[in-house]
């Protein structure tokens, strides 16, 4: 896509207001896009629903028909202008509420939008997860469809995946049960079957957790339990309702009777699956919007790719381009450290970042800190922590976000050490949570019997009345001290406490029967107060949220980019995590590493490679990318024709003998040609093939599922002596190499298994 200037404001269409002057969104008139009121009021009038919109985002909101794409850089607003365009058009008379429906991919981003779209007085349009949506679907046509009940969805398939390997004869740990249910997973979404299984995780590149022929056979056994008890899994919502829709012309025909309009957030990370059922529920029509950012996918390990995001213009050539690049969420050092992470990238994905523009005051530099060693680290993170809570920073405006969860309990306890207050991200629901259960029963009671209540006798304001109830539940006026289950309990009944202060300076007159209407609809939407507490989260969880100040800690090689991130675009979605954790934070942003993990220990480490050219005293270790996209709008082609599809470039795989490139998964496991040389220690193969043979008949396994012949072979020939170089060689995971690595080195070594040892991997 070309790049596009700023445009200025055009002259409405009949029918549609006229643009505000440039005061009303560049010099204050604008809330933070992604950081507005709690509760604010609701516009009295469509024209109001525009307001203190910028150009780009007024476009978004106007653009009701044909096929309209929003490129979204982070914290432009995507999430304020795709609502107020579902807003505008119903307050406006344009959208029946019922005709829409918006989808997303998450529970609480589906929740967050109903709340947004209900403060701007649009009630009654769907908006849901694309399991959800389809779930509802199914459950209403199932019996016309089908006949009977549909059959239960299973929440977790971790248990039938071990029933399954059980049926088998398989053993799997909780680690391999974990990883063979996500290329289950992995392979329903992008709709491969059993008997594909191999050839489709070959071609895509895929990091098997054991050999791919056993996992499509496990597959299989899933399938056929699933079967047996009659139980359907999430992917199973998702392709019924597409075989409902694509067999049953009349059941097609009714669902596109009802939506009209269709709204998709977060479109980077749709999968394949999932743009079939967008197909289906489109039909011949073109009344889509789509809002993503291919800098920030980051699932393409579950089957998301953010190819349907590249290509719309391809596949609706007169479809309208909106760029967002005003950043409304962070600071200029921020936006700058940002865009020099995504300056240096590669891949399609980076053809076309955007170049991020800050809107917000300028404010500190990122600050960049190394560490000895990983207590170390998290101690310091907890020590400036604590120092921002003195000096004013609210807890819950502070996070620390990480790589992995493993790396979560060391700053618990930093955080508890210190005194901090945190929630990990990820937990519990919060209207879920047993004491937010209590103390809403109690408020319904207090708001319906509140005369008879003696603790209300001397309070009149709501957050009065809203203290004196949940005094009774454990809330005091003063947290109490240290962390733990006390102090979380308390937090939740704080949120409550603050909730209704907000509501009562948006409604002065809202009574407790208000206060627990808001709370029943925010518990549907599953929109949930701000908790007073540092968050804990990984890097993937912490997408969609931000933070006045955020601590990425953990970046260094090996973690970021994580060590199993081998291919260009494995390395490249990496950066882009990074990327997203970046732009999480408003103001403030520490960067930090250590170099050895525990104390003592060998430093060995070296800050990622992500931060070259970035952090002070370095240099790139490439050279730029290109110019990313501004902002602006780009119409539809006139004469129809579609651009030019770009495609991906990747680093082909050669023959390390003739140099031809290799396309067969077997050869490149090997790195050469099936007839070129080998020069394979044909005694080494030997002993390995003996010793595999003792190994499977340990375990009661295939002999393949310890290494199999084609890895052998590779063993044979590379002859490793280092564990690093055992475990360059395709198909010796790091659970192999922890399992096997010692013994396949001593007898690479000429010893006998046992003798050897992997020394410090």
């Amino acid at each position: 896509m070309t790049r596009a200037a700023l445009v200025r404001p055009r002259a409405p269409a009949c029918g549609q207001p006229a643009q505000p002057s440039r005061a009303t969104w560049q010099h204050g008139g604008v809330t933070a896009a992604t950081h507005s009121t709690l509760i604010p009021q609701v516009p009295d009038s469509a024209d109001a629903v525009l307001e203190g919109l910028d150009p780009e985002q007024r476009e978004v909101a106007t653009a009701l028909h044909g096929p309209v794409c929003v490129l979204a850089g982070a914290g432009t607003g995507k999430t304020r202008a795709i609502t107020h365009r579902i807003a505008y058009g119903v307050r406006a008379g344009i959208l029946a509420p019922s005709s829409v429906l918006a989808v997303t991919f998450t529970n609480r981003a589906a929740g967050e939008m109903r709340g947004r779209l209900r403060q701007l007085g649009a009630q009654g349009v769907q908006a849901r997860t694309f399991h959800s949506a389809a779930l509802r679907q199914l459950q209403y046509f199932w019996p016309k469809a089908i006949g009977g009940s549909l059959p239960r969805l299973v929440d977790r398939k971790v248990q039938l995946v071990a029933d399954a390997a059980a049926a088998l004869g398989t053993r799997l740990d909780r680690n391999e049960l974990r990883d063979v249910t996500a290329e289950i997973e992995w392979s329903k979404v992008t709709q491969t079957v059993p008997a594909d299984y191999p050839y489709a995780a070959a071609k895509a590149g895929r990091e098997t957790p054991r050999d791919p022929a056993e996992i499509a056979h496990l597959y299989a056994a899933y399938e056929d339990v699933k079967r047996d008890r009659s139980l359907i899994d999430f992917e199973d919502v998702l392709l019924l309702t597409v075989a409902v829709l694509q067999d049953r012309r009349d059941i097609a025909e009714q669902v596109r009777a009802q939506y009209q309009h269709f709204v998709v957030d977060e479109y980077q990370d749709v999968s394949p699956l999932q743009q079939r059922l967008l197909d289906l529920w489109l039909g011949d029509r073109d009344n889509l919007c789509v809002v993503g950012d291919a800098s920030q996918t980051i699932y393409s390990f579950t089957g998301a790719t953010p190819d349907h995001l590249l290509d719309f213009r391809t596949r609706h050539p007169g479809a309208t381009v909106v760029k967002l690049v005003r950043d409304y969420r962070s600071t200029p050092q921020v936006v700058r450290l940002a865009n020099g992470l995504l300056a240096q990238a590669r891949g399609r994905a980076a053809d076309h970042r955007l170049e991020l523009v800050s809107q917000r005051p300028p404010g500190p530099e990122p600050v960049h800190t190394e560490y000895t060693d990983e207590p170390a680290e998290a101690e310091g993170a907890a020590r400036r922590i604590r120092e921002l809570i003195d000096a004013g920073v609210p807890a819950a405006e502070i996070a620390v976000l990480f790589r992995t969860n493993s790396q979560s309990e060391t700053y618990e306890q930093a955080l508890a050490d210190a005194g901090v207050p945190y929630q990990l991200r990820g937990a519990e629901r919060f209207f879920d949570r047993p004491e937010v259960r209590k103390a809403g029963i109690a408020l319904r009671g207090a708001a319906r019997f509140g005369g008879n209540d003696s603790l209300l006798d001397d309070v009149v304001d709501l957050p009065s009345q809203v203290r004196a109830v949940l005094s009774g539940e454990g809330w005091t006026s003063e947290p109490p001290a240290g962390s733990g289950a006390v102090r979380e309990r308390w937090e939740s009944l704080a949120a409550l406490v603050s909730l209704a202060h907000d509501l009562a300076a948006a409604r002065p007159g809202a009574a407790l029967a208000d206060f627990v209407t808001e709370l029943d609809e925010r518990a549907n939407a599953q929109h949930a107060p701000t908790v007073q507490g540092v968050t804990l989260a990984s890097l993937h969880a912490a997408k969609g949220l931000e933070w006045d100040v955020v601590f990425l800690v953990g970046v260094a090689e090996g973690m970021l980019p994580i060590t199993y991130a081998r291919t260009d675009e494995q390395i490249e979605e990496e950066r882009r995590l990074l990327y997203v954790g970046v732009t999480r934070a408003r103001e403030r942003l520490h960067v930090s590493w250590s170099l050895s993990r525990s104390p003592g220990g060998r430093p060995h480490r070296r800050p990622s490679r992500f931060l070259d050219g970035l952090r002070p005293g370095t240099t790139p270790t490439v050279g730029p990318a290109g110019t990313g996209a501004g902002g602006g709008v780009e119409r539809g082609a006139v004469d129809g024709a579609a651009p030019v599809r770009r495609r991906a470039q990747r680093t082909p795989a050669r023959c390390r003998v003739c140099g031809r490139t290799l396309t067969d998964a077997g050869e490149m496991k090997l790195m050469r040609c099936e007839d070129c040389p080998s020069d394979m220690d044909e005694g080494l193969y030997q002993r390995l093939r003996e010793w595999r043979a003792v190994q499977a008949g340990r375990s009661g396994q295939p002999d393949f599922c310890v290494f199999t012949d084609r890895t052998l072979m590779a063993i044979a020939e590379a002859c490793p002596k280092s564990p690093a170089e055992l475990s360059r060689i395709p198909g010796v995971l790091s659970r192999k190499l922890r399992s096997y690595g010692a013994d396949v080195l001593a007898i690479c070594a000429g010893q006998e298994p046992g003798e050897g040892g992997l020394g410090e991997c």
